[in-house]
């Protein structure tokens, strides 16, 4: 069964710093570009950001660019967000998916999540003082 775990969301101030974790099992990333969304309260899921499947490859939605960092380690059949200088419109459950379609390429197909599958449960996010 292919399946993501989310993990490494929490509370943290206004300013601060997370890194967040997305593990696949079932299946090998190898080949598959990874995708991070996000969902607050009240809102639709919102895509963050994309990886190629060997890295090389990135693509960011403009309210996180130069503040998040998307990379991947493929022996860990994992990708990290790294995420800096939160603000509060941050806080959201945190998602990643997989998908074959070439997203990272193009900014509006990164960040769309009908390109993607295999969504995990997610991981919160509270940026709060």
């Amino acid at each position: 069964q292919l399946q993501f775990v989310e993990s490494g969301g929490g509370l943290v101030q206004p300013g601060g710093s997370l890194r967040l974790s997305c593990t696949a099992s079932g299946f090998s990333l190898d080949d598959w570009s990874v995708g991070w969304f996000r969902q607050a309260p009240g809102r639709g899921r919102e895509g963050v950001s994309c990886i190629s499947p060997r890295g090389g490859s990135t693509n960011y939605a403009d309210s996180v660019k130069d503040r998040f960092a998307i990379s991947r380690d493929n022996t860990k059949n994992t990708v990290f967000l790294e995420m800096n200088r939160l603000t509060l419109e941050d806080t959201a459950v945190y998602f990643c998916a997989a998908t074959q379609v070439i997203v990272t390429t193009d900014q509006a197909a990164c960040v769309q999540p009908l390109f993607y599958a295999h969504y995990g449960q997610g991981t919160h996010v509270n940026v709060s003082s």
